[in-house]
């Protein structure tokens, strides 16, 4: 059977999992290496993401990491899929990325999260003011960003006087993120990217995804709507061999649905893990969020998908423990993209 062609591009999120039996510096190093990878396949972008706390996750500095990346790379886009903003200074994170941008001129992008990406106490430890009780000061802190990059302060206001250097460098495409509706409808008021996260939300997709491109509004940054869709996919030769990788992921969520946060285990692992029933009940039910199969079982799967949210483009997340199998599976995906459209 022939696989069908994917017409939208093709992205990846990587996350520098920690996987069992490895260190925190090899989970970096994996992420760079996968980079390289998929820049030589013609992936359009790669974005890493701001997490705190967590044993499985090596990184929670996406700027860095995306300087890296950059580093490592020739055509790539890269950026943070994304900056976690409640956790930051909105003219900090512009530093940072104006930086970024004038290093790696067209090259980076500035995905931004309302949520901060950790427990809660790990957020109190970010914060910059401690005696003042959080709130949802998301737009608020997005909009001093864009202003930042603008100008667009009132007369009277104080930081009209600040320079964000390097002052002749813009700051990159902003995108929002989001698991729920509320960054779909902001995305379509400001004119802005949205990128939503399906691998891990309980939101409806479809609600997301098409109210965003109902409501758009063109904008200077942005003349026409452009969704990205962020799936989990673990793609292998067969289908067999994908469901025994796809083990680890099954394995991890059950744990986190526990409150273990550990590093990503073995397939061999997972295979020998003594699941009981509510455990399997409970994995059949997140596989609903995962794509998992061989080639032509995971292309019909996506092309479903971008039939449905009409996403223009697809970002990629694979958490199995192995990185040759996961180079592997952006291998097949590439493929399935280069009998439609270059990624």
């Amino acid at each position: 059977m022939s696989s069908p062609a994917l017409h939208v591009p093709l992205s990846v999120l990587d996350l520098s999992f920690i996987v069992s039996g490895g260190t925190g510096p090899q989970a970096l190093a994996g992420t760079i290496d996968l980079a390289r990878h998929v820049d030589g396949l013609g992936y359009r972008r790669f974005w890493v993401a701001e997490h705190h706390n967590l044993p499985s996750v090596a990184s929670g500095a996406p700027d860095i990491m995306s300087g890296q990346i950059l580093a490592a790379t020739k055509k790539i886009r890269a950026g943070s899929g994304g900056v976690m903003l409640p956790n930051h200074s909105p003219l900090m994170v512009a530093e940072r990325f104006k930086v970024l941008e004038g290093l790696y001129p067209g090259r980076v992008d500035l995905g931004l999260g309302r949520a901060p990406g950790t427990d809660q106490l790990t957020a109190l430890a970010l914060r910059r003011r401690r005696d003042i009780e959080p709130g949802d000061d998301f737009l608020e802190r997005l909009k001093e960003l864009i202003a930042w990059d603008t100008g667009g302060w009132p007369d009277d206001h104080p930081f009209r006087a600040i320079s964000v250097m390097p002052i002749d460098v813009p700051l990159p495409p902003i995108w929002l993120l989001g698991s729920s509706g509320y960054s779909a409808r902001l995305s379509a008021q400001l004119g802005l990217g949205f990128a939503f996260a399906h691998h891990f939300a309980t939101h409806d997709v479809l609600d997301a995804m098409l109210s965003y491109r109902k409501d758009f509004r063109p904008s200077p940054e942005l003349a026409k709507p452009h969704a990205i869709l962020a799936l989990a996919v673990v793609c292998a030769d067969t289908d067999a061999e994908a469901e025994y990788l796809a083990g680890s992921i099954d394995l991890s969520h059950l744990r986190r649905q526990q409150g273990e946060y550990r590093p990503i285990p073995s397939p061999e692992e997972a295979a020998a893990f003594p699941y009981t029933e509510a455990d399997r009940r409970f994995i059949a039910r997140n596989r609903a969020r995962v794509l998992v199969g061989g080639p032509a079982k995971v292309a019909q799967g996506l092309a479903r998908f971008v039939e449905t949210t009409q996403a223009d483009e697809l970002m990629i997340t694979t958490a199995i423990h192995d990185l040759a199998a996961k180079k592997r599976s952006y291998e097949l995906l590439a493929e399935m993209a280069g009998a439609g459209v270059p990624v």
